[in-house]
């Protein structure tokens, strides 16, 4: 009887993923023939704020394609650190000397606002910013040329409040980087797109660009009240939406390192982000459990003993996974490691569902060395020192 009902109960999650497959496909599709606004000359000045704790050789690259831009308007790179011993300083000082015409400022943020050291990064950094316009994204964030033309255009309609863009992940050799450079590509920006789609648009940031006027920063009282809170890139675009603003998802896409992680460390970020998004969407996330098609479909041929109709639903199911992670990962996100790492979607997929369920055991997340308590959003911090983390 109990193997008649866990069968009856995977074949009904593994449809119901089957018809978020769908339901992804569709917004994706949406998104890429959605009618674009026409071109503009809309081009004020922008502060671009990168908050930095520590150095990877893979961030100059990504410090350099921000002095790269093919922008008519004028604008500024400002590096924020705690310290003038952080190890990002020089790396700071070798981009002045390799680009002496860019407008490029070290600024040292050394107030600890609050358990989150990169919104407190932020805050101290925003009153030295000159631009009308804000542009916050992840110091390892790698962009094209025409970024932040294309990041400030939506802005000549005043009702837009922020503007935000689909990333990638460029992964290391391990199996826990690929893993989660195949999850940013085919899970989470389906998930975004599917989000756009059924919510008649988009009310959330993504940390890899946070765009905004002062004007709505300064309507949700700055970047300080956010500094006690995980999913700060998330929070901010809410608040701003909130206030009436619009949050517009544009067709950049930007590329994030991926760190080399071991399988353990992959599996610890997965937990944080997963109990981050469950305090912020509430409803939202406990509603994902109706995704997971492929490893539910997995589950349902175990516990109908590779009956033929089990067969036949995973076979749909994994089709239908596949068309999704070519469609979003290659088709929107043009990322080719989705190609060469197609083989780690089941295992992925299965430990995207283990994590989820986990995520609902505990409050606790780790982050950079430390343990959190995560209480409605916020970080309760449970040892020892401060942290000022980076992007």
């Amino acid at each position: 009887m109990l193997g008649i009902i866990i069968e009856s109960v995977t074949t009904i999650l593994a449809l119901c993923g089957l018809g978020f497959y769908f339901a992804a496909l569709w917004s994706a599709r949406d998104f890429v023939r959605r009618k674009r606004p026409e071109a503009t000359t809309f081009y004020p000045p922008v502060s671009i704020l990168k908050p930095l704790k520590g150095f990877d050789h893979d961030m100059y690259g990504s410090f350099v394609s921000h002095c790269r831009q093919q922008y008519a308007g004028e604008y500024e790179l400002l590096f924020g650190v705690s310290s003038a011993d952080d190890p990002a300083v020089a790396a700071v000082e070798q981009l002045k000397a390799e680009f002496p015409e860019s407008l490029i400022r070290l600024i040292l943020t050394p107030e600890v606002l609050g358990a989150n050291g990169k919104v407190g990064n932020l805050a101290q950094m925003v009153p030295q910013a000159k631009g009308d316009y804000l542009v916050i994204n992840d110091s390892d964030i790698k962009v094209s040329p025409h970024y932040l033309a294309r990041v400030m255009a939506p802005f000549a309609d005043e009702r837009v409040g922020m503007v935000t863009a689909l990333y990638r992940g460029r992964s290391h050799r391990t199996v826990g980087s690929k893993m989660e450079a195949l999850g940013i590509s085919t899970d989470f920006a389906a998930g975004v797109l599917t989000a756009r789609k059924i919510e008649g648009g988009i009310r959330f940031g993504l940390g890899s660009t946070l765009a905004m006027p002062r004007a709505a920063l300064d309507a949700i009282g700055g970047l300080t009240p956010l500094a006690d809170y995980l999913a700060d890139d998330y929070e901010l675009g809410a608040r701003i939406a909130a206030k009436g603003y619009r949050v517009e998802l544009i067709d950049e896409v930007v590329e994030t390192t991926v760190p080399a992680y071991r399988f353990g460390q992959f599996l610890e970020h997965q937990l944080r982000w997963a109990r981050g998004m469950r305090d912020a969407r509430k409803l939202g996330y406990l509603g994902v459990v109706f995704t997971f098609g492929l490893p539910w479909a997995l589950l349902n041929v175990i516990a109908a003993g590779a009956s033929l109709s089990s067969l036949a639903l995973l076979s749909l199911v994994l089709a239908a996974r596949v068309t999704l992670a070519l469609a979003v990962g290659v088709g929107v996100l043009r990322d080719a490691q989705v190609l060469r790492d197609l083989w780690l979607l089941p295992l992925r997929d299965m430990v995207a569902l283990a994590v989820w369920a986990w995520s609902y055991a505990g409050n606790t997340v780790a982050w950079r060395g430390k343990k959190f308590t995560l209480r409605d959003g916020k970080l309760l911090r449970i040892s020892g020192a401060d942290d000022r983390s980076g992007m």
